[in-house]
This record gives structure tokens, sequence and C-alpha cells, in this order.
């Protein structure tokens, strides 16, 4: 079953704001490529029937900037099924387990918040689809190590680890994937990428804008268990993982989580947390919050590859830009020859850019045109002007991935409490928020590597 292909597709919280803004979208999508299953269920609170339903869909396509094919979304349309009904009604597992009828192996997706997840997969269990289906969880999970540890034993109490398939959409993104792509196609990449060729990497996840109408959900919730704690933890891996024995799901799991278990627990030392200058008056959020806007953080790999190596990260909103990008510093070499005395070059570093635009450059020195033998640096890149793989956005291919049973894009249950492990000292005991002025890079004593943080915009030329 772990590799089979889904025949049914239910989908909790269809009419929230998840589904219409990504998971919709990607339901047309799927239908355009054949890959959409027969049937498709739909489960919410909202008191609609089927046809409302179909026109809900119809518009978010639409809105998402679609440009819909007649022909095709009636398809997705007869495919669509509906249930209105409390997630902790019995009565609502019993409609659906109707709905559902013969199928074999459906996908059930909980695009809901994380504080109804128990109550579901108590009501999947109830109708004994536990024993036949998959379940799709979005992040958050959990907001710290012992809710994750609690999630995680009920998800244990009724499907085993292979049919959960915890879903996090910065994995499935083009350019994350190119990383790793990128990284152990290239044999020439190895035998430098450890301890004695580089010096330092710096992950920026960089935001220009705020919490945009959202400062009650963001209020609780903070950059650190935002993006820290999953996303650029999941970066650290990537870059610093060994080389996977095969390309099966678990194979690639089993590296990523041998990196989170080789970094130490974060101390309160080792990180700076900041918060914009008028956050405290953002609607929702409190006049006295302590809720960081803003992380900046050192911390080390003890592994035999990487040990001494420092790894910087920082994230944050109302920054100079918006961006995302990791970038390896190289070691300099041991005696600058050819180097212009009035402008010392710079170490050779490798940058991949997620955001804006997917790019990988690898700074190097040539000579410098004209008479004398200096050098200067030389950018080599590499440009996806697409930023997908034929199309697909993220949601609609981890939800192919999911309808497949392919879980290598998916968090494990020992990786995400591995992850939890790293910041839970932090969430316990840290120290106050430093303001800092929007459109700055945080608190002035955040911080950061030896001859300071790299231009988020050198390397655009």
């Amino acid at each position: 079953m772990t590799n089979d292909r889904a025949d049914a597709l239910v989908l909790f919280g269809i009419t929230g704001d998840l589904a219409a803004k990504k998971l919709l979208a990607s339901l047309y999508n799927l239908t355009c490529r054949g890959r959409l299953p027969p049937t498709v269920v739909g489960v919410a609170s909202t008191e609609w029937g089927v046809e409302e339903l179909r026109a809900h869909v119809k518009r978010a396509v639409e809105a998402a900037g679609v440009t819909l094919d007649e022909a095709i979304f009636a398809k997705l349309a007869t495919s669509l099924r509906y249930v209105a009904g409390d997630y902790r009604n019995g009565e609502t597992y019993r409609q659906l387990g109707d709905l559902l009828g013969a199928a074999r192996l459906p996908v059930c997706y909980l695009a809901i918040p994380p504080s109804l997840f128990g109550d579901v997969v108590e009501g999947l269990a109830s109708i004994g689809l536990n024993r036949h289906a998959r379940v799709v969880l979005e992040k958050p999970f959990g907001r710290d190590l012992a809710s994750a540890q609690q999630l995680n034993r009920t998800l244990d109490r009724h499907f085993p680890e292979e049919a959960i398939f915890r879903i996090d959409h910065f994995l499935g993104k083009e350019p994350v994937q190119n990383l790793m792509v990128f990284r152990f196609a290239n044999s020439i990449l190895e035998p430098v990428w450890n301890r004695h060729y580089i010096d330092s990497v710096q992950i920026t996840m960089a935001e220009s804008f705020g919490v945009e109408g959202r400062g009650g959900f963001y209020d609780e919730i903070g950059t650190l268990r935002d993006v820290v704690q999953n996303h650029l933890l999941q970066i650290v891996a990537l870059l610093a993982m060994e080389p996977p024995v095969s390309e099966a799901p678990n194979a690639l799991r089993d590296e990523r989580f041998k990196v989170l278990t080789a970094m130490q627990p974060l101390r309160p030392a080792d990180l700076v947390r900041g918060q914009y200058d008028g956050y405290r008056s953002e609607e929702g959020v409190s006049a006295d919050s302590e809720t960081e806007t803003f992380v900046a953080l050192r911390t080390e790999i003890d592994s035999w590859r990487w040990a001494g190596v420092p790894w910087y990260i920082r994230a944050g909103k109302r920054l100079p830009a918006t961006a995302t990008e990791a970038l390896v510093e190289f070691k300099g070499p041991p005696r600058l020859l050819f180097a212009d005395p009035n402008c010392a070059p710079h170490p050779n570093h490798l940058r991949f850019r997620m955001k804006p635009d997917d790019c990988v450059t690898l700074e190097m020195q040539a000579k410098k045109p004209g008479d004398a033998l200096l050098s200067r640096p030389v950018p080599l890149q590499v440009v996806n002007a697409e930023g997908t793989s034929g199309g697909r956005e993220a949601y609609e291919r981890l939800l192919d991935d999911a309808l497949s049973g392919d879980a290598r894009l998916f968090a494990r249950q020992d990786g995400v409490e591995a992850a939890w492990r790293i910041v839970q000292p932090v969430l316990d005991d840290h120290r106050p928020v430093q303001p800092y002025t929007a459109g700055t890079w945080g608190p002035p004593n955040a911080p950061q590597p030896d001859g300071g943080w790299h231009d988020i915009n050198e390397d655009k030329r």
C-alpha cells in the first residue's frame, strides 16, 4: 500500500483560507494532468451543498490566476462530494464513510487548525479509515516539544508512521529541491564540502513586510516557531547531510534526521530576538508583547564533517528586502596573490538564492582587465527563470506525492521532535526582545559572521 496511488481524496477544511489560496487550484491542475483521484470529498462546518462547493472551488481557481478550461473544470466538479458537519461529531464521519464507499486507499488532508488534528484522527479511526488510508497534516506540528510528542502519540495510536505525511510546503519548492540536487549531483563539491574548506554558512529568510493583518495569530507564534524551527532547520539539514544511500524516502529523511541530532540545543546566549518598532500597535497584538519578529542565531553541528564550522541563521519581518538564501563561504587562500591592495578580495562563496528568484551563484576570482595583474570577483551563475518544474507549485507537487505515497519531501516524526529539541530551551528561557527600526537588519547586537553578513543583492548582476 505504501507506494500505491490513492483512489480518493478527503479534504478537511475545504471552505477555509488555505484551501482557497493553495489547495483548490492544485486540484484543478492535478485534474489537467490526469492525476486527481475520481472521488474528492470536502469536509467543513459550513452549511453548504455540493453545488455551493463547486461554485466556491471555481471562484478559488479563477482567483489563483488559472485560465479555466470549462471541460476540465466540469471533470473536477463531477468528482466533488461534500460533508457539512462538526469535526467532533461521529455523524460527520459516518457520512464521510458513505461517500467514500468502496474506496481502497483514500488520502485525508487536514487543512485545519492543529487543535483539531486529534479530533479528526479519532474520527477517521472510528470508521476504520486508519487501516487503509493516509493522513496529511499541515504544520505547525505542535508549538513545542511536549505538544509535538503528544500529537505524535495520538497519530501513532491509529496510523502507522508510513501512512502519516507531515506537509511543509517549503520542502516542495523548486529552489529548495535544487539545493539538494546541486549538492549531490556534482561530484566537484564533495571534496571541499567539509570543515577543512568551509569557513561558515549563512542562512537568511527576510521579509520586507510586517504581520499583514495577522497580528493576533502571529503574536501567538513568533519567528522562531514560524520559520526557524521548521523551514530554516530543514535548509541546514539539506546543506549538511551526508549523501543518502539511495533516493528512497527514508534514506533521505534518515540523513536529515542525523544532522538535527548532531546539533546542540540552543542557549539564550546563542541568539538575539528582535521586534520591529510599531509591532505592538498592530491589530491583535498585545500592548506589552514579547513575541519576536526577528531572530538571529549562531549554532554548530557536532559531526566529523562540520565540527567547528559556525552556522548563522537570521529571519524576520520589516527587513530591508524579501529574500531567502543560503550562502556557503569557503576559507580564504593561505596567501593572497594578485590582490588589489586597495580592495582585498573576499573568499569564494556559493550562494543558493531561493527567493525572489531561483539562482545558484559561485563567486570566483579572475583577472581584472587591464595591464595590472590583479584579480576581481566574477560570479558564475545558474538561473532557473521559470522557478518551478513544469509550472507545478509546491502544494500541487506535495499533494501529488502524498497521493502516490512518496514521502521524501515530508517530515518524519523523529525529525520533527529533533527540531523542537533544538529550539525548546530558548522557548522556555529567553532574553527580552530587542527593538529594531523597520527597514534595518534587526537589533545591532544580533549575531553575525566574522566580516558581517553578505549583501543579499550583491550577486544580482
